[in-house]
C-alpha cells in the first residue's frame, strides 16, 4: 500500500510517501480503506518530536510510529472473527492515536475504538476531520463543566479546537464570546458566536466581561494573564502545557486555594465520543471547519502550511486509490 512514511524525526522533509505493508487485521480489528485523513498539530509535533518529551512515549532516539496520522474517514474493507458492531462495506470515520497510521492507504483499529459510522450525507473528506480538534475541546468543556447560561471565552477560535469549541459550547446553551483576527471574525460569528474580539484591534486580556471559563485553544496566553476575566470561580482551561510547564502544576496547586483555578484536561477516547460527534453532526449542531485539501503525495505540502500556524480549522488529506 502507499503511505506516508518518516524513519527519523525532524522537519516535514523526513517524510516520504512510499510503499508500506499493507497491515495485518486481528480478531477484534476492523481494516479500513482510508479515503481521506488530516495533518494536525499533534501530528506535526509527534514528526518532530518536539517538545522533547514526546520521545519518552514514541522512542528516544528512533520513532517506533513510522506511519502517523490521528483522523481518518474509509470504508470497512475486512474484519476479524470477532468483530460484530460493524460490518465490511460500512463507511466509518474515527480517532486513533493509540495505533496512529492514518496517513495511509488502509489502516487497522479495534472495534471498540474511537469511529463511528459516517452520518448520511457526508463525504469522506467532510468527516475526516471531525474528531481531532473537536475531541480536545469536548475534553475540556467536559472538564470545566460547562453549563446552559454560562459565559464561556474561546481564545484561538478558528483552529481546529477552537473553532469546534465555539459549536460544541453553543450546543450547550452557554454563551460565547469568540477572540479571532479580522478576516476571520464573519466566519467565527458563523459558527455561532454571540460576540467576537478581533485580537489585532484590541487585547482581549482587558475585556471588561467576566467569564464562567476561559479556553485557550491555541496555548498562547497564560493563566496570569487571563486571571482577571475570571469571575470569582472561573475556571482557565489550559491545551498546552505553557511556559516552564506551569499549566499541569497550576491545575494541582489552584484548585487547593478555592478561588479561580486552572484545570489541564486529559482527553477521552472512546467509542461514546465519536458517536457523540456523528449525532451533534446530525443535528446540525456541528460541522468541522476545513482549509485546505491535499493528496497524499503533497503531505510534506501539508505539513509545512499547518506548520505557518495560520490554518483555519483543518488540513484534510485526501488518499486515493
Amino acid at each position: 500500500m502507499k503511505a506516508a512514511v518518516r524513519t527519523r524525526y525532524g522537519p516535514p522533509e523526513v517524510v516520504r510517501v512510499s510503499v508500506a505493508e499493507k497491515p495485518a487485521v486481528k480478531d477484534n480489528e476492523l481494516l479500513v480503506k482510508v479515503h481521506a485523513t488530516t495533518v494536525n498539530r499533534t501530528d506535526c509535533a509527534l514528526r518532530a518530536a518536539k517538545p522533547f518529551i514526546w520521545r519518552f512515549f514514541v522512542g528516544l532516539v528512533t520513532p517506533k510510529v513510522r506511519i502517523l496520522g490521528t483522523e481518518f474517514a474509509g470504508e470497512v474493507e475486512a474484519v476479524g472473527s470477532g468483530v460484530t458492531s460493524f460490518k465490511v462495506g460500512d463507511r466509518v470515520f474515527g480517532f486513533n492515536d493509540s495505533g496512529f497510521g492514518t496517513h495511509a492507504q488502509y489502516m487497522s483499529i479495534p472495534q471498540d475504538g474511537t469511529l463511528a459510522i459516517i452520518p448520511a450525507g457526508l463525504t469522506y473528506e467532510e468527516s475526516a476531520p471531525s474528531t481531532e480538534g473537536s475531541h480536545y475541546a469536548l475534553s475540556a468543556i467536559r472538564a470545566a463543566n460547562v453549563q446552559s447560561g454560562q459565559d464561556v471565552l474561546v481564545y484561538g477560535a478558528t483552529g481546529a479546537i477552537g473553532s469546534a469549541a465555539v459549536q460544541l459550547v453553543k450546543s450547550l446553551g452557554a454563551s460565547v464570546t469568540a477572540v479571532c483576527d479580522t478576516k476571520n471574525v464573519e466566519l467565527v460569528r458563523g459558527l455561532g458566536a454571540d460576540r467576537v474580539i478581533d485580537y489585532t484591534a484590541e487585547d482581549f486580556t482587558k475585556d471588561e466581561q467576566k467569564y464562567d471559563v476561559v479556553i485557550d485553544a491555541v496555548s498562547k496566553s497564560t493563566f496570569g494573564r487571563c486571571k482577571r476575566l475570571l469571575k470569582p470561580r472561573g475556571i482557565y482551561l489550559a491545551g498546552d502545557l505553557g511556559p516552564l510547564i506551569q499549566n499541569p502544576i497550576l491545575a494541582l496547586t489552584t484548585p487547593l486555594l478555592g478561588g479561580k483555578k486552572v484545570i489541564f484536561p486529559i482527553p477521552r477516547n472512546d467509542q461514546a465520543t465519536a458517536q457523540y460527534f456523528k449525532e451533534l453532526i446530525e443535528s446540525g449542531a456541528f460541522r468541522p471547519v476545513i482549509d485546505r485539501h491535499y493528496p497524499l503525495d503533497e503531505i510534506v505540502e501539508a505539513y509545512r502550511y499547518v506548520e505557518t500556524g495560520q490554518k483555519i480549522g483543518n488540513v484534510v488529506i485526501r488518499v486515493d486509490h
